[in-house]
């Protein structure tokens, strides 16, 4: 079970929600040094202590992050801050 899960609505294309996934994705590989791969309309990422994927789906966007023992005193504070920018990329985008 996640320890974080956001669910962030959109209406836009495939194509362009996939771009907003890349963003939010560059946007974690450069805040928390982590390394993201496509599987489909899937995106895995991954870094030591945290794991999780972000999949789209036509209307929306959701993302499921499973956190160590170790990161998990950081859980609110990662939530308010991947939030944030799944509303900047996918919301706000629209």
């Amino acid at each position: 079970m996640a320890d974080i899960s956001i669910k962030q609505e959109h209406q836009l294309p495939l194509s362009k929600a996939k771009e907003a996934a890349q963003q939010v994705a560059d946007r974690m590989a450069t805040e928390f040094d982590m390394a993201t791969q496509w599987d489909g309309d899937v995106l895995s990422f991954k870094r030591s202590g945290v794991a999780g994927t972000l999949a789209l789906r036509e209307t929306e966007a959701q993302i499921d992050i499973t956190l160590d023992f170790l990161f998990k005193a950081f859980a609110g504070t990662l939530e308010e801050k991947v939030a944030r920018n799944m509303k900047k990329y996918f919301a706000e985008a629209a």
